[in-house]
């Protein structure tokens, strides 16, 4: 299994190199946009930064190393508001900001299942434990609602960023009478916002105390 950046000591750059990660990471994000994942390669990235490729090689090791640290650049970009005296108010909007992120870079959803372990990500993931304990989750239903809620809005997200812009409409036909009553796939009916906003409140609703 490959080790995580964030697990391995950080090399001594040359002093001649005039490359940081946080370089890296700001020539790799728009690259990622522009590109996707599978076009972003460690020559195009060089050049982006007018390096050769072998200056990269001071700061990251692989393809896999950029992609970590242009993830935990993505967090970052979630705001961290004050908490306030609502717990459920505060995760509501750490969370509808995180799928916002992830929309404005639609190639990240895809990539959270790898491991995830940057400044950025702790840091958000402590201020969502934060808030559900001072909504009295401890222990097992601490550690499961964390993960409920991150993989609904993952999931939300890499739903969204993924769908094609063919008519899902046309595929739900009379032989599924109750998903064409239910306005399932219509964003006519239910659009991203409204069904990701009900989903949470569903998610903590069931979390009150």
């Amino acid at each position: 299994m490959r080790e995580s950046i964030w697990l391995r000591e950080r090399a001594s750059p040359s002093r001649q190199s005039p490359l940081t990660r946080e370089r890296i990471v700001a020539a790799a994000v728009p690259l990622l946009d522009r590109h996707g994942v599978a076009g972003l390669t460690m020559r195009r990235l060089a050049e982006s930064l007018d390096v050769t490729a072998t200056a990269l090689y001071w700061h990251v090791t692989t393809k896999e190393d950029v992609l970590d640290l242009a993830l935990d650049h993505i967090f970052g970009e979630v705001p961290m508001r004050e908490p306030g005296p609502e717990w459920r108010d505060d995760v509501r909007a750490l969370l509808r900001s995180w799928r916002d992120a992830m929309l404005r870079h639609p190639w990240s959803p895809a990539l959270i299942g790898r491991p995830v372990l940057g400044p950025e990500v702790l840091a958000r993931t402590e201020y969502l434990q934060s808030a559900l304990s001072r909504g009295g989750l401890t222990d097992l239903e601490l550690a499961v609602t964390t993960r409920l809620l991150a993989n609904f809005v993952i999931g939300a997200a890499l739903t969204e960023a993924s769908r094609g812009d063919g008519d899902a409409r046309r595929h739900i036909t009379a032989d599924y009478p109750t998903l064409s009553a239910s306005g399932h796939l219509d964003p006519a009916r239910w659009n991203d916002d409204v069904l990701f906003d009900a989903g949470l409140d569903a998610i903590l609703a069931g979390r009150q105390r």
